[in-house]
C-alpha cells in the first residue's frame, strides 16, 4: 500500500497565495503519477493537476482549465514529495483538496478519480471574498 497524508490548507483572503504539500511513501515515487483533487460541499470531486513521468528524467503536466496560470505542481522525488503552489487565489477555489497517487506508468494524462489506486484524507482551503 501507499499511504498519501496532505499538509498547508489554510484560510487566505482572495487574491492570496498558499502551498500544498503531499507526501507518498513508495520505494519508486519517481515513477508514480501524482494529482491534486478537490471537492466542495455538494460538489462532485474534481481534477485539478497531475505530474506523471514520461522516461528518464522527465515528467509532464496538466492542468484543469480553471487553474491554469494560476497553479503549478511540482515535485521533489528526494522526499517523497508533491506540491501544489496556487496564486491569485478565488473564493471559487473554495474546498477539501485531495493528494491521489497511481503506482502504474502510463503515456497519457489521468484526470479521472478511478485511474488513481491511493488517496490522501484531504486539507481544507478556504479562501474569503
Amino acid at each position: 500500500q501507499v499511504h498519501v497524508v496532505e499538509s498547508g490548507g489554510g484560510w487566505v483572503q482572495a487574491g492570496g497565495s498558499l502551498r500544498l504539500s503531499c507526501a507518498a511513501s513508495g520505494r519508486t515515487f519517481s515513477t508514480y503519477t501524482m494529482a491534486w483533487f478537490r471537492q466542495a460541499p455538494g460538489k462532485e470531486r474534481e481534477f485539478v493537476a497531475t505530474i506523471r513521468w514520461s522516461g528518464g528524467r522527465s515528467y509532464s503536466i496538466d492542468y484543469a482549465d480553471s487553474v491554469k496560470g494560476r497553479f503549478a505542481i511540482s515535485r521533489d522525488n528526494a522526499k517523497n514529495t508533491v506540491y501544489l503552489q496556487m496564486n491569485s487565489l478565488k473564493p471559487e477555489d473554495t474546498a477539501v483538496y485531495y493528494c491521489a497517487a497511481n503506482s502504474r506508468i502510463t503515456s497519457a494524462a489521468m484526470k479521472s478519480l478511478v485511474e488513481y489506486d491511493y488517496w490522501g484524507q484531504g486539507t481544507q482551503v478556504t479562501v474569503s471574498s
